[in-house]
C-alpha cells in the first residue's frame, strides 16, 4: 500500500485549523498538528482519527511559532516521525487589540508580526527545505491570508499589515518553488463561524463608523477548500482563493 501523504497544520487546535485537519484526514493524510495548547490539539487529533482511514497517523506537537526553538522542535519531530512533508497549511495567527494607528501599543504590533509574518515565514522556510530535498521532491505550502490581505477593517493596522505581507510571502515562495515542484497558495477567509467570529452576531465596527451584525458561514467549508487545494497535482495550483460569507460587507465595503 502506498504510504499516506503527510500534512502539517499550524493553529490546528481550533477553528479553521481544526476544520482543515479533519478535511485532510478524510482525504487520507497523516498529520502533524501544531498549536500552543496541548488539550485542543489532542481533541483535534481525536476528531481526525475518527474520520481518517486505518492507515492514518496523527501526532500533536505543542509549539508557539513566534519562538524559533519551538519551530525547530516541531519540524524535528515531523521528520523523525515521517521523514517527509507534502503539505504545510500555514494557518496559525493572532489579532492585536483593536486600536487606531496612533494608539496601538508596540507590544501588540510586535506580537502580530512575530506570529502572523515571521512565524509563517519560518514554517514555510523549513517546509521548503524539506520539500526541496526529499525524494520524490516537491510539495505544497498553503498560507492563510484573510480578507484583510485585501481590505482592512477599522482599527486593525497590525493584523492588516501582516496579512498584506503574507501575500508577498505567497508570491515569492510560489516563484522560488517552481523549479523544485513546490507550489504555494493562499486562502483568504471572511467570517467563518469560529469562536473568534461569535462577536459578529452582536455587531462589529464598519468603515462608516456604524456597528452592524455580520453573517458567518460553516467553518467546515474552509476545511473543504484547503483539502481541495491540497488535492491538486503539483503541476497545477490555485494561487489565491477567497471564501467568505456571501452577504458579508466585503465587496463594496465602505
Amino acid at each position: 500500500m502506498e504510504p499516506n501523504k503527510v500534512a502539517l497544520v499550524t493553529g490546528a487546535g481550533t477553528g479553521i485549523g481544526r476544520a482543515a485537519s479533519r478535511a485532510l484526514a478524510r482525504d487520507g493524510y497523516s498529520l502533524v498538528l501544531a498549536g500552543r495548547r496541548r488539550p485542543p490539539l489532542e481533541e483535534t487529533a481525536r476528531l481526525c482519527t475518527g474520520v481518517g482511514g486505518d492507515n492514518l497517523s496523527v501526532f500533536a506537537v505543542p509549539a508557539d511559532i513566534s519562538i524559533m526553538a519551538e519551530i525547530d522542535h516541531l519540524f524535528s519531530q515531523l521528520m523523525e516521525t515521517f521523514s517527509r512533508l507534502d503539505v504545510l497549511f500555514n494557518n496559525a495567527g493572532t489579532a492585536a487589540l483593536a486600536a487606531p494607528v496612533d494608539e496601538l501599543e508596540f507590544d501588540e504590533w510586535q506580537r502580530s508580526v512575530d506570529v502572523n509574518l515571521t512565524g509563517a515565514f519560518l514554517c514555510a522556510q523549513r517546509a521548503f527545505r524539506i520539500m526541496k530535498a526529499q525524494d520524490p521532491k516537491g510539495g505544497r505550502i498553503i498560507n492563510n491570508g484573510s480578507i484583510s490581505a485585501h481590505v482592512p477593517r477599522p482599527n486593525s493596522v497590525a493584523y492588516t499589515a501582516t496579512k498584506h505581507a503574507i501575500t508577498g510571502l505567497t508570491r515569492s515562495i510560489s516563484l522560488d518553488g517552481r523549479v523544485h515542484d513546490i507550489a504555494c497558495s493562499q486562502i483568504d477567509i471572511g467570517n467563518a463561524a469560529t469562536p473568534m467570529t461569535q462577536k459578529m452576531q452582536g455587531g462589529v465596527a464598519q468603515a462608516d463608523g456604524s456597528i452592524k451584525a455580520e453573517p458567518t458561514f460553516d467553518v467546515d467549508k474552509c476545511g473543504d477548500a484547503v483539502a481541495f487545494m491540497a488535492s491538486l497535482p503539483l503541476s497545477a495550483n490555485v494561487p489565491f482563493m477567497t471564501i467568505m460569507a456571501n452577504r458579508m460587507p466585503y465587496i463594496g465595503r465602505g
